[in-house]
């Protein structure tokens, strides 16, 4: 077997390798909630970043905390991801998914220190994942979103702002929804 095939071969089970073990991060996360299952997936020195709102941590010691007290205990019982596309490459996975969920306990990770306002909201989200060289345990996640989004379904911005609510999010779904609204809405 030539080199460069055997190499491809390598990164192919590589590939197939780290999206099990992201699979398997996100389950710890959002089905079992497990602060101790998710920690297993990564590094003994991870970092998450929630890029919008600069919360996470730099850490595992304070990762365990945002874990625990600010994210797995504050995931809404009706909360669900619907994938868009992966991306797979060398030592990282970039994820595009919706996150829809009723706004129905306090989210100190999407929308800190706001109670409750039992509005339904619908985000479109991208997560960069990092992995170590082995593609093994998760290094990092930089999670992205658009905050005005958000803050327009929660009723916390005006509507007449140039910002869209669960639009965006349905868009990304359903790539072929009409476009331009807001710039023909700045027109009239």
């Amino acid at each position: 077997m030539s080199e460069s095939l055997a190499s491809t071969d390598v990164e192919q089970t590589n590939v197939h390798e780290m999206a099990s073990h992201w699979d398997d991060h996100l389950h710890s996360e959002f089905k079992a909630k497990s602060t101790e299952d998710a920690m297993a997936t990564m590094t003994d020195t991870p970092r998450v970043n929630i890029v919008p709102l600069m919360v996470g941590a730099l850490n595992a010691e304070e990762l365990k905390v945002f874990y625990s007290k600010h994210f797995l205990n504050q995931l809404p019982p009706d909360i669900t991801i619907s994938p868009i596309t992966r991306t797979v490459g060398q030592s990282r996975i970039v994820d595009e998914f919706v996150l829809a969920f009723t706004h129905s306990i306090q989210m100190d990770w999407i929308l800190p220190g706001i109670p409750p306002t039992g509005r339904r909201i619908e985000m479109a989200m991208v997560v960069i994942v990092q992995f170590d060289p082995h593609g093994v345990k998760i290094e990092s996640e930089n999670l992205y979103w658009d905050m005005g989004s958000i803050m327009l379904q929660a009723g916390l911005i005006d509507a007449s702002l140039p910002v869209r609510g669960a639009d965006h999010a349905r868009q990304a779904l359903n790539p072929v929804m009409p476009m331009n609204e807001l710039i023909t809405r700045s027109k009239s």
